[in-house]
């Protein structure tokens, strides 16, 4: 779990203190794990080569940004149950369960299926998520909120999925 320390400000928003913390550790995990995926999906845009290279190139482009905005919406939420979202290369590592794509080649339609297979690992722990923030943790703001980023992966690897014939 990730090591957070509680902002200054006492928030008093029902929501305990060792369940914000709780919420906070969770949520950046899956900040991490965003990070390792945005990572991975810059790489394989920039790598690119072949037949598809213009249509994937875009294609990735959207994706990828995407993520940056996911990853900002995290971060955000770690803020607002009272703790500080994690940052460094390093830590986002540590914390991820994610792995790095680390070859050097230009990217395939393997790569690409990687791509889902991450999206699909973020869906299933987010999933989990959401029942947790609201049951365990009496946080339904955090829920509901882990609910869009569920729905996005959803429909990130949805198009992956339709985009690359060999990325199921």
């Amino acid at each position: 779990m990730a090591k957070n320390t509680k902002t200054k400000d006492s928030l008093n928003t029902g929501i305990s203190s060792a369940n914000s913390k709780k919420v906070a550790d969770a949520l950046n995990q899956v900040l991490a794990d965003e990070f390792i995926l945005y990572t991975k999906t810059l790489k394989f845009h920039w790598n690119i080569e072949g037949r598809d290279f213009h249509a994937l190139h875009l294609f990735l482009d959207d994706q990828y940004q995407q993520l940056q905005t996911i990853i900002d919406s995290v971060a955000e939420r770690v803020r607002k149950v009272g703790h500080f979202a994690i940052g460094s290369m390093k830590e986002f590592l540590a914390e991820a369960s994610l792995k790095e794509h680390a070859a050097t080649t230009s990217v395939s339609e393997s790569m690409l299926a990687e791509l889902v297979s991450d999206h699909d690992a973020l869906i299933r722990k987010t999933r989990t998520l959401i029942d947790d923030f609201d049951k365990k943790f009496d946080d339904k703001g955090s829920s509901d909120f882990i609910t869009g980023i569920m729905k996005e992966h959803e429909k990130m690897a949805w198009m992956l999925r339709s985009s690359v014939p060999n990325a199921r």
